[in-house]
């Protein structure tokens, strides 16, 4: 990435909160025939376009019909009343945790350098209200991406060549723990494996690896094994994993301790979901999938390449996340300035653009606990009106 300054779907055509599931399936072209009782979409060969979604409104945002959206945070502005924190400065990586009170936390990464880093909390009530807001990072450098973990922390990564994985508590009551045994290198995002017990971390250079890190005790991250992936034949197919020798890169960088791993072109999001890993690398416009075999071997294989798609919707590709029913969300670094849903059935449908900030770039992909929110970034906001990032959250309306 670029620095930068549940409730049931009823009916068809019902205005009814959307889940997580229907939420996807309302996208594009395919929201609107969905939305309208039709299965037209089903005939189509073209994939729909961006030209689909309704709107803009007046958030400037183009959405499926019956989904509204409304920003819950600007930089340099208190996004919640009393608090003292001002939203940081390009908004990046981001996730949502839940509260004991039935609430929740939002967290964002902040891409600056100069040590000017961390990464930003949103706290919501069980109705949605913003109700505080804090830092649980800070004084760090380029925190781009980063995945939560399923014990509940926040691995936020610096993306610059000495950049290191820092591990968040999301209420911010635990300070902050730098973990060098992921590597040290320029960090994009990370997965958690939790049936093999394992990390997975992209790497933002033009000749990055792809990592992966055993802990050597679980979930304990402070030491473990850390490999790069090395493709058997070709670019697709069987995958071994070579050992780091030196994590730290205390002499040589860590990729080029394994000249013989496999190259991606600026690693970018990745996601962990039923037994496998779904990452981009946004050199060649390509989202990949690995499929984890455990003991068997890993095999790889590309979802969607921009440049063989008929219809390349999908561009800049960037962060990512996937739905628990296997629908690859993909948010565009320029492109369209688009979130698209990469669907089990296949094709891609747009299902929010935003309008007039040509010089940003979509971040932070998050659904709320329940499924029934959805949460992304702006990172530099609107061209001209020096706007600054903006956080957006989408959902559907409800009924009556």
């Amino acid at each position: 990435m670029r620095e930068g300054s549940p409730a049931a779907p009823g009916r068809l055509g019902s205005r009814t909160a959307l889940s997580r599931r229907t939420f996807l399936q309302h996208g594009g072209l395919l929201a609107l025939a969905l939305l309208s009782g039709g299965m037209a979409w089903k005939c189509s060969s073209r994939a729909p376009s961006a030209a689909a979604l309704l709107g803009p409104d007046a958030n400037g945002l183009l959405l499926p019909a019956g989904v509204t959206s409304r920003v819950v945070a600007r930089s340099g502005r208190r996004p919640a009343p009393g608090s003292p924190y001002l939203w940081h400065d390009a908004p990046d990586g981001g996730a949502t945790f839940p509260t004991p009170d039935g609430g929740w936390v939002y967290v964002s990464n902040s891409e600056r350098s100069g040590g000017q880093g961390g990464v930003g909390a949103l706290r919501f009530a069980p109705d949605g209200t913003v109700v505080g807001a804090y830092a649980i990072l800070s004084g760090t450098e380029r925190n781009c991406a980063g995945g939560p973990t399923p014990w509940g922390t926040w691995l936020s990564c610096e993306e610059v060549p000495g950049g290191r994985v820092w591990e968040c508590d999301p209420l911010g009551r635990r300070p902050a723990a730098v973990r060098p045994a992921l590597g040290v290198f320029s960090h994009e995002a990370v997965a958690v494996d939790p049936v093999r017990r394992r990390l997975y971390l992209t790497e933002d250079e033009p000749d990055g690896r792809l990592y992966r890190f055993t802990p050597a005790g679980y979930p304990d991250l402070s030491a473990g094994t850390l490999e790069a992936a090395r493709v058997v034949s070709g670019m697709t197919g069987a995958i071994a994993w070579e050992p780091v020798p030196d994590p730290a890169a205390a002499g040589t960088p860590t990729r080029r301790q394994v000249p013989a791993g496999t190259a991606f072109d600026g690693g970018e999001g990745i996601w962990y979901h039923k037994d496998a890993v779904v990452f981009t690398s946004k050199g060649d416009d390509r989202v990949w999938r690995l499929e984890l075999e455990g003991a068997a071997t890993d095999t790889l294989s590309v979802l969607y390449h921009a440049a063989a798609a008929p219809d390349p919707v999908l561009t800049g590709v960037d962060t990512v996340i996937v739905d628990n029913d296997g629908a690859v969300l993909v948010a565009e670094d320029g492109g369209d300035m688009q979130v698209v849903a990469l669907l089990p059935i296949g094709g891609a449908y747009p299902i929010v653009q935003v309008l007039g900030h040509p010089e940003s770039e979509i971040t932070g992909l998050a659904f709320s606990p329940d499924g029934t929110r959805f949460y992304f970034s702006s990172q530099r906001g609107a061209t001209g009106l020096d706007s600054g990032g903006i956080t957006y959250e989408l959902r559907g309306e409800e009924a009556g």
